[in-house]
């Protein structure tokens, strides 16, 4: 094979816009591996990159996609041999480097993390980016100190990716979760995948004084803006915030006295430049003590490559829920 099929996002005179085109097999550098791309998923990053709903990319054109998992097909790092099944995230990918929407993805070795026993290609991008997130903010939040004695871990944006992986992450644990969502008619869904509670959004308790009644031990927020606003205000002494999204929202209008007066801990959780000890200890808890129960359920649609565009748009309209596959290998 000398070419293969990609994702292409351009933004020149003709617009923004993302198609399929043919691109010549790449060779790989010193340091690089040339994968093979098995399956890949959809992330909310992914969405706005596709559509241009958000200033995703850092040059064009380019492929998108954050995440892949494939074989090892050329290796020119010492780490890496052909065969090896690898995962792929973070890092450059769809931001300044050829994403994992493609049959074949050539990016630095050591931005890779070697399959670990007990997940296999698909399974790996059933959690992706969404599930190595959600994993990432749970184990800085017990680092922190957080543990289930504290109260209930509350997950807003609780139907999404991330939101579903951590409430299955969570409950595992020995967390009593209670979801925030937007849609009503997946409460059982959430209940199924680990929730002992589901509030809609305008449930959510707690007002607009610097301090209100502590509820929460603590939570994983994927909402941002005045959501998370109302969530520092309303978790115990001790208890941490794990800060992903921004889907409602970029700002945070609120006061320092959760942080002085109660202690509460508020987390910034970045999965893209994290360091790849950390990641491979991630994946491996993923892999066996962390994984999930109830993926064949958090898995809700597998697509194409052709299937992307119209993904991207319903995903940002809030019509896609849990995870979403790509499989490169039909």
């Amino acid at each position: 094979m000398t070419t293969y099929p990609a994702l292409r996002i351009h933004n020149d005179e003709q617009g923004y816009r993302a198609r399929i085109e043919s691109l010549p097999l790449p060779e790989p550098q010193a340091g690089e591996v040339l994968i093979q791309v098995d399956y890949s998923g959809i992330n909310y990053k992914d969405a706005l990159a596709g559509t241009g709903r958000g200033k995703i990319l850092r040059r064009f054109p380019l492929t998108g996609g954050v995440d892949a998992a494939g074989t090892v097909v050329r290796s020119r790092d010492t780490g890496l041999r052909e065969g090896d099944t690898v995962i792929a995230g973070g890092f450059g990918l769809s931001f300044d480097h050829d994403g994992g929407y493609a049959r074949y993805l050539c990016a630095p070795a050591d931005w890779l993390v070697p399959m670990p026993l007990g997940l296999d290609a698909r399974r790996a991008m059933i959690l992706g980016t969404a599930g190595f997130t959600a994993a990432l903010a749970l184990h800085r939040m017990q680092v922190n100190g957080q543990h289930p004695g504290l109260g209930p871990l509350l997950v807003t944006g609780a139907s999404g990716g991330v939101g579903s992986i951590a409430i299955d992450l969570a409950s595992q644990q020995g967390y009593e979760v209670t979801a925030v969502s937007g849609k009503a008619a997946l409460a059982d869904w959430l209940r199924g995948l680990g929730a002992t509670q589901v509030l809609g959004r305008e449930e959510l308790p707690g007002g607009d004084r610097p301090l209100e009644t502590a509820i929460w031990g603590g939570a994983i927020d994927n909402v941002g803006g005045a959501m998370l606003a109302r969530i520092t205000r309303t978790v115990v002494p001790s208890g941490s915030i794990a800060a992903i999204g921004l889907a409602g929202g970029a700002e945070l209008v609120t006061t320092v006295m959760p942080f002085i007066l109660r202690g509460v801990s508020l987390l910034g959780i970045n999965s893209v430049d994290v360091p790849g000890a950390l990641r491979r200890e991630i994946w491996q808890h993923l892999a066996s003590d962390w994984q999930p129960r109830h993926l064949d359920e958090i898995l809700t649609e597998t697509l194409s490559l052709a299937d992307l565009p119209d993904a991207f748009e319903r995903l940002l309209a809030g019509r896609i829920h849990g995870r979403t596959l790509v499989a490169l290998n039909d």
